[in-house]
């Protein structure tokens, strides 16, 4: 018999973590029934379309106040916390009402190391395990003393359904290359305005960027003097330009896992990352994408140089290596099973 799940957010936004929560509750749904408990924002919508309950929380009162009502209810419910005093008050609720329902602290990272990962290691004593979605994450809850036999891997995946395919390419070079992220120092988005500065021959490329955030303005500004260059703004479902797009650029040197990557692999479009987090790990150099080196301007925009030569044989091959990374790596079956197999040991 399966145990209900609750799924815990500290944000109610549509990013990578908010995503990657309904996409887990949606893929379990039927073997395990699942709640989503966020703080007011549009994932309560998404989990509406996707029939899939949650519920509103205003506050850390409200939150110790659904969780009390989910636990007495269903005391063996496993509980899927990402923040750190959830997990601490998950776990004395779940010693209250007498539950052994699984308790997964999930590590999605984000820009801050210190609340991203340094004070994961507070709930080193607690009877949970740590579920880092990549390689890189792992490493960094290790460097902050996390013990290994606590954290397990469990990469991101995309939701089943149809996906806008990009048409088959039958033209050498790389044209039109989209770039789909938040507007943040961390992102280093202004790196390809650095590119475009020091090595010539990229004007041949346009690039169109998608994505809000702190360095929007100083990028819109920069923008003028590459005409090549068109900042969109925050724009719904972006990952539709996916489909007019030769390569999807990607700078970030610390992304913990890069879903936009997954969502490139699945239009059939090859991406370009630096060969650092978990960006670098996902993307093997040649495969299913290229590598630049990390926060190098110069590197990035030689290799850009390069693409905008390279056979159109080539390009298909690299769209065909990432819908095997997708299917191999990423599947969301296996990895649905796999959080299926966690939530169902008890704590």
């Amino acid at each position: 018999m399966s145990h209900p799940l609750t799924y815990v957010l500290h944000s109610g936004q549509m990013f990578g973590t908010e995503r990657m929560a309904l996409a887990t509750v949606d893929a379990l749904r039927g073997q395990i029934d699942g709640i989503i408990i966020a703080p007011p924002g549009p994932v309560h919508a998404a989990a509406r379309a996707a029939g899939v309950p949650s519920e509103v929380v205003a506050n850390r009162w409200a939150v110790l106040r659904a969780l009390w009502r989910q636990l007495h209810r269903h005391p063996h419910s496993a509980l899927l916390t990402t923040g750190v005093w959830q997990s601490a008050v998950g776990w004395a609720l779940q010693r209250l009402t007498g539950g052994r329902g699984a308790h997964l602290h999930m590590v999605h990272g984000g820009t801050d190391e210190r609340l991203s990962y340094g004070r994961k290691r507070w709930l080193s004593g607690l009877p949970l395990r740590f579920v880092a979605v990549s390689a890189f994450v792992r490493q960094r809850l290790l460097a902050h003393g996390v013990p290994a036999e606590r954290i397990e891997v469990v990469g991101n995946f995309l939701p089943v359904g149809p996906v806008m395919q990009r048409a088959p390419f039958n033209e050498d070079g790389v044209r039109r290359v989209v770039m789909l992220s938040r507007l943040d120092r961390i992102k280093r988005v202004g790196l390809l305005f650095d590119a475009l500065e020091r090595v010539p021959g990229l004007g041949v490329m346009q690039f169109d960027i998608y994505g809000s955030g702190e360095e929007a303005a100083a990028l819109c500004e920069r923008a003028r003097r590459h005409p090549n260059v068109t900042l969109h703004g925050f724009v719904p479902d972006a990952s539709a330009a996916l489909v007019d797009a030769d390569l999807l650029l990607h700078t970030c040197p610390e992304e913990p896992f890069g879903l936009v990557l997954l969502e490139a692999f699945a239009a059939g479009v090859p991406v370009l990352v630096p060969n650092s987090g978990g960006a670098g790990d996902i993307v093997h150099h040649g495969i299913n994408g290229w590598h630049f080196s990390a926060n190098d301007a110069t590197a990035l925009g030689q290799q850009l140089q390069a693409l905008t030569r390279v056979r159109a044989s080539v390009l298909a091959g690299l769209a065909a290596g990432g819908r095997r990374a997708l299917e191999q790596e990423h599947n969301p079956q296996r990895q649905a099973q796999r959080y299926a197999q966690l939530v169902e040991q008890p704590a």
